[in-house]
């Protein structure tokens, strides 16, 4: 009988997004909810037969890439979003027994691709505030850390990680890749991209699927220090983006002014959410990103299910540690984000949900956790 290796064996599964989203207004998985730049469009409008048989080149974009961010070439390698990204990442520095350290929630695939590599997966749960917890991360490296997981924002709580902790945790674990990632930047607008180059283990990861719309294109980017990019670089397949996806990725980087009004609306419908989540009496944490994570209680199944019946997809997340009975709902734009918030005072009173029901525990059976 032929078997994988045990690490695959022994490694959780994930499960991408389900079908039949294709006709609902899409609030679970965190995607840019309207469109790319029209720039973006046009791109894809003009091209031509002879573009698809080409082998895509990466480095023309990357220079661009690393222009735009502000650094050299060779501190930016371009990956298959940030989901290829991590892969790198663990791939590249992760021997078997090494240990990676991050706080829980986040995002599963930190869980996926440690295990993929060996390597023992160490989590800091954070406590009910869902702050990120600082002295619990300091106190739980070893000298077996080799690679420390910083989400900011995090996925799925919205939260963040001042600059300062970072290069605390840097400076506290010397052998250890620093790992950042800021695929939700654009809503928070803190970074750690100017150490890059001079904190010599920090390395940061960007995508492309949230303010820029590119989603279903995958782009992502790592950067970082030129003698642990050279690294990287060896770790990666010399075609992971695709040519399509570059051009685009240029024409998406040059409409500034695009993203800024897409960030925008953003920021101002998170507002908006949060106002009305606090009319309904919805208990949910501040967030930096374009989601809120709201405590619903032991029904979040049932509110689930009464959005989806009003064409609205929100994201149940119980099955993560600690959060029994949590829903996440992603932002929008202005006419999207009133359509979210009208479907919810109805879905509310339907089922009868009622403010106190957060406050009681769900003991259901924890259900399989799901991607993104």
């Amino acid at each position: 009988m032929i078997e994988p290796r045990k690490a695959i064996l022994e490694m959780p599964e994930y499960h991408p997004p389900l079908a039949g989203r294709e006709h609902a207004l899409r609030l679970d998985f965190n995607e840019n909810t309207f469109a790319p730049s029209p720039r973006v469009m046009d791109v894809i409008k003009n091209i031509t037969a002879e573009d698809l048989t080409v082998y895509p080149e990466r480095e023309p974009r990357e220079r661009i890439a690393a222009k735009h961010l502000g650094l050299a070439p060779e501190q930016v390698l371009l990956t298959n979003a940030v989901d290829e990204a991590i892969h790198i990442i663990t791939y590249t520095f992760l021997n078997e027994g090494d240990e990676a350290l991050f706080a829980v929630p986040s995002f599963f695939m930190y869980d996926v691709n440690v295990q993929a590599m060996g390597a023992k997966a160490v989590r800091v749960q954070s406590d009910d505030s869902l702050r990120f917890p600082f002295g619990r991360i300091l106190k739980a490296i070893t000298p077996k850390t080799k690679l420390i997981i910083l989400c900011t924002p995090n996925n799925p709580t919205g939260g963040t990680i001042a600059r300062e902790q970072i290069l605390a945790i840097a400076k506290a674990a010397p052998q250890a890749v620093i790992f950042v990632d800021e695929a939700y930047y654009h809503f928070f607008g803190e970074t750690v991209i100017g150490d890059i180059g001079k904190v010599p283990n920090i390395i940061l990861a960007r995508t492309f699927s949230k303010a820029y719309g590119l989603a279903n294109l995958r782009v992502g980017l790592i950067a970082g220090p030129a003698d642990l990019m050279k690294h990287m670089r060896k770790a990666a397949s010399p075609y992971n983006v695709n040519g399509v996806a570059l051009r685009c990725l240029e024409a998406a980087m040059a409409d500034e002014e695009y993203v800024a009004w897409y960030t925008q609306q953003i920021k101002t419908g998170r507002e908006k959410l949060a106002a009305a989540l606090r009319e309904l009496e919805i208990p949910f944490w501040p967030s930096a990103a374009n989601f809120i994570l709201t405590r619903i209680g032991p029904r979040h199944k049932n509110l689930v299910a009464a959005m989806k019946a009003k064409g609205v997809l929100l994201r149940d997340r119980s099955a993560d540690p600690g959060l029994a009975g949590c829903v996440r709902i992603t932002v929008g734009v202005e006419e999207q984000n009133a359509r979210c918030i009208a479907a919810l005072r109805e879905a509310v009173d339907e089922i009868d949900w009622q403010p106190a029901e957060a406050k009681i525990p769900d003991i259901e059976d924890e259900d399989e956790r799901e991607y993104e």
